[in-house]
């Protein structure tokens, strides 16, 4: 795929769907700002533009995905993974908070598993009543360390090659698959989170690459053997994920070189459970809610249904003949007239 004056500066891939999620092979830049629009088409949630994006095909309707889960890669231009890939077109920040509080709002007596996490920036957001289960995930940069370290983590599994276990920057790259590791861990013993009828969400951003770059040279064999093992890791992390929903779940990856402007977003707590009301210190309206006319055209057919019900049922009960009246009452009526 070739993208002209170098406006591509990234890739989006798709490294597992299930049957329901129609995703077309091809060469199509997708807008970097759309990325959440793709995700929340997936999930069958509406949005608030259309998306003219004919990598995305309609799919079932009727069978939606269990699960997205999107790894945002910093650092790297692509990855060498399985799956559809797309060139992202203007590669700007991007988070999932639309698609997460679409989810809690809908299914907010339930327990939809809603993760945000960035393990460099020590930025985790989780909300909805799974919060007990990822409450032992390592999420501070010393909580991330000090897991690297104990018995059954990636450092006895990984082959490092040239990373050290000695450098902080080789251990935050190392931290980050610790993290995948982990979620997959959890979600493994509490399996009924996998298996309920609220979709969830994973929205992980890693940055370990890219400092393995800055600390190394991207021409170093630190960063190529750090490219190679976060390509596998991210393999089997899609496989697990994809398994434990039951073929049942989308596993992306976003992976850009840098963003072309910051983020800027509001740190939030771990165990946030719902979002803080913003202040109004000027009795504004609310702004506009696209689902407006749906309900207005439900509450107004539906009142018009029950008026014109009231109407014919009064109308029947008034002109009703008295000869129907129950064979108890006609039989009284009866014995009165005989004495």
């Amino acid at each position: 795929s070739v993208c002209f004056s170098g406006v591509c500066a990234g890739e989006f891939s798709v490294l597992r769907s299930p049957p329901s999620v129609a995703f077309r092979d091809g060469a199509w830049p997708i807008p970097g700002e759309r990325i959440p629009d793709v995700a929340a088409l997936t999930m069958g949630f509406s949005v608030e533009e259309d998306l003219s994006w004919p990598g995305l095909g309609v799919g079932d309707l009727f069978h939606r995905p269990q699960a997205t889960v999107l790894v945002t890669v910093k650092g790297v231009d692509k990855l060498p993974v399985k799956g559809f890939s797309y060139p992202i077109e203007n590669a700007v920040p991007f988070s999932l908070d639309s698609v997460a509080n679409a989810i809690h709002t809908l299914f907010s007596e339930e327990m939809p598993v809603v993760l945000q996490l960035a393990p460099s920036e020590e930025r985790v957001y989780m909300v909805g009543k799974a919060n007990a289960v990822f409450e032992d995930l390592s999420v501070t940069l010393r909580q991330l360390r000090n897991r690297l370290f104990q018995d059954s983590s990636v450092l006895s599994s990984l082959p490092l090659n040239s990373l050290s276990r000695n450098n902080e920057v080789d251990l935050l790259f190392l931290s980050e698959l610790q993290v995948l590791h982990d979620i997959t861990s959890l979600l493994s013993r509490h399996k009924h989170l996998a298996k309920d009828h609220s979709p969830d969400l994973y929205s992980l951003e890693l940055s370990g690459l890219d400092e393995v770059g800055k600390r190394y040279g991207e021409d170093s064999q630190q960063f190529k053997d750090a490219s190679q093992i976060l390509v596998d890791s991210l393999q089997k992390f899609a496989d697990e994920m994809f398994n434990l929903y039951g073929g049942n779940a989308v596993v992306e990856v976003v992976a850009v070189k840098e963003f072309n402007s910051p983020l800027s977003r509001k740190t939030r707590s771990i165990l946030q459970a719902s979002q803080s009301k913003k202040e109004n210190p000027y009795n504004l309206a609310y702004p506009y809610n696209y689902d407006y006319s749906v309900i207005f055209n439900i509450v107004l057919w539906m009142m018009i249904g029950l008026a014109l019900a009231v109407i014919v049922i009064s109308y029947n009960l008034w002109n009703m003949d008295p000869g129907y009246d129950s064979i108890i009452y006609r039989m009284t009526n009866q014995k009165i007239r005989m004495d």
